[in-house]
Protein backbone atom coordinates (compact mmCIF):
# COMPACT_ATOMS: atom_id res chain seq x y z
CA UNK A 1 0.00 0.00 0.00
CA UNK A 2 2.27 3.38 -0.98
CA UNK A 3 2.16 5.78 1.60
CA UNK A 4 0.07 9.09 1.11
CA UNK A 5 1.80 12.68 1.85
CA UNK A 6 -0.51 15.95 2.10
CA UNK A 7 1.06 18.54 -0.54
CA UNK A 8 2.23 21.61 1.17
CA UNK A 9 2.46 24.99 0.83
CA UNK A 10 5.52 27.10 0.51
CA UNK A 11 4.76 27.76 4.13
CA UNK A 12 4.74 24.56 5.07
CA UNK A 13 0.91 24.43 5.95
CA UNK A 14 -1.30 21.87 4.26
CA UNK A 15 -2.55 23.06 1.51
CA UNK A 16 -6.11 22.16 -0.55
CA UNK A 17 -6.64 21.77 -4.05
CA UNK A 18 -7.59 24.94 -5.47
CA UNK A 19 -5.72 27.11 -2.47
CA UNK A 20 -3.43 28.19 -5.48
CA UNK A 21 -1.32 29.93 -3.09
CA UNK A 22 -4.13 32.38 -0.94
CA UNK A 23 -2.92 33.46 2.24
CA UNK A 24 1.03 32.64 1.02
CA UNK A 25 3.03 35.52 2.89
CA UNK A 26 5.94 36.90 0.48
CA UNK A 27 8.83 38.38 2.67
CA UNK A 28 11.13 41.54 1.14
CA UNK A 29 14.66 41.04 1.43
CA UNK A 30 15.72 43.47 3.14
CA UNK A 31 19.39 44.68 3.15
CA UNK A 32 21.51 44.18 6.31
CA UNK A 33 24.03 46.87 7.24
CA UNK A 34 26.67 45.93 9.74
CA UNK A 35 28.58 48.25 11.47
CA UNK A 36 32.91 48.24 11.62
CA UNK A 37 33.68 47.06 14.81
CA UNK A 38 34.54 49.26 17.51
CA UNK A 39 38.47 49.89 17.96
CA UNK A 40 40.42 50.88 20.92
CA UNK A 41 43.66 52.74 22.12
CA UNK A 42 46.13 50.94 23.57
CA UNK A 43 48.00 53.33 26.08
CA UNK A 44 51.09 53.14 27.95
CA UNK A 45 51.59 54.79 31.32
CA UNK A 46 54.23 56.93 32.59
CA UNK A 47 56.02 55.43 35.93
CA UNK A 48 59.38 56.72 37.88
CA UNK A 49 61.35 53.59 36.79
CA UNK A 50 60.81 51.30 34.08
CA UNK A 51 63.65 52.73 31.99
CA UNK A 52 63.18 54.33 28.61
CA UNK A 53 65.31 51.48 26.83
CA UNK A 54 62.55 48.13 27.93
CA UNK A 55 59.63 50.84 26.86
CA UNK A 56 61.18 51.22 23.39
CA UNK A 57 61.72 47.45 22.80
CA UNK A 58 58.30 47.05 24.02
CA UNK A 59 56.81 49.43 21.31
CA UNK A 60 59.17 47.28 18.65
CA UNK A 61 58.49 43.99 19.93
CA UNK A 62 54.62 44.08 20.20
CA UNK A 63 53.45 46.90 18.37
CA UNK A 64 56.28 46.64 15.27
CA UNK A 65 57.35 50.22 15.31
CA UNK A 66 60.34 51.45 13.71
CA UNK A 67 63.21 52.83 16.24
CA UNK A 68 62.61 56.10 15.64
CA UNK A 69 58.76 56.18 15.80
CA UNK A 70 59.28 53.93 19.35
CA UNK A 71 61.35 56.68 20.82
CA UNK A 72 59.09 59.13 20.04
CA UNK A 73 56.11 57.57 21.68
CA UNK A 74 58.16 56.53 24.84
CA UNK A 75 59.31 60.17 24.95
CA UNK A 76 55.59 61.62 24.79
CA UNK A 77 55.00 58.78 27.46
CA UNK A 78 57.38 59.81 29.42
CA UNK A 79 56.96 64.16 28.88
CA UNK A 80 53.32 64.19 29.11
CA UNK A 81 52.44 60.56 31.45
CA UNK A 82 50.85 58.37 28.71
CA UNK A 83 50.93 57.56 25.36
CA UNK A 84 48.93 55.59 22.41
CA UNK A 85 50.92 52.55 21.18
CA UNK A 86 48.35 51.43 18.28
CA UNK A 87 44.59 51.48 17.40
CA UNK A 88 43.14 48.23 17.52
CA UNK A 89 39.67 46.20 17.33
CA UNK A 90 39.04 44.96 21.56
CA UNK A 91 40.37 41.74 20.94
CA UNK A 92 43.60 42.53 19.49
CA UNK A 93 43.84 45.52 21.94
CA UNK A 94 43.12 43.18 25.05
CA UNK A 95 45.93 41.09 23.55
CA UNK A 96 48.49 43.12 23.47
CA UNK A 97 47.80 44.89 26.97
CA UNK A 98 47.89 41.61 28.69
CA UNK A 99 51.59 40.68 26.09
CA UNK A 100 53.09 43.86 27.81
CA UNK A 101 51.90 43.86 31.10
CA UNK A 102 53.37 39.75 31.14
CA UNK A 103 57.01 41.37 28.83
CA UNK A 104 56.85 44.15 31.96
CA UNK A 105 56.81 41.54 35.14
CA UNK A 106 58.97 39.26 33.99
CA UNK A 107 61.51 42.08 33.69
CA UNK A 108 60.48 43.55 37.11
CA UNK A 109 59.05 47.08 35.49
CA UNK A 110 55.87 48.33 36.83
CA UNK A 111 54.70 49.27 33.69
CA UNK A 112 51.00 50.21 32.95
CA UNK A 113 49.09 49.44 29.95
CA UNK A 114 45.64 50.33 29.50
CA UNK A 115 42.49 50.00 26.85
CA UNK A 116 40.50 52.91 25.94
CA UNK A 117 37.71 53.54 23.16
CA UNK A 118 38.78 55.08 20.52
Amino acid sequence: MPLMTTPTSPSGLPSTPGDEGQGAVVVERQDQKTKPPRLYRVVMLNDDFTPMEFVVIVLQEFFHRDLETATQIMLQIHNEGRGVCGVYTKDVAATKVELVLAAARRAGHPLQCILETA
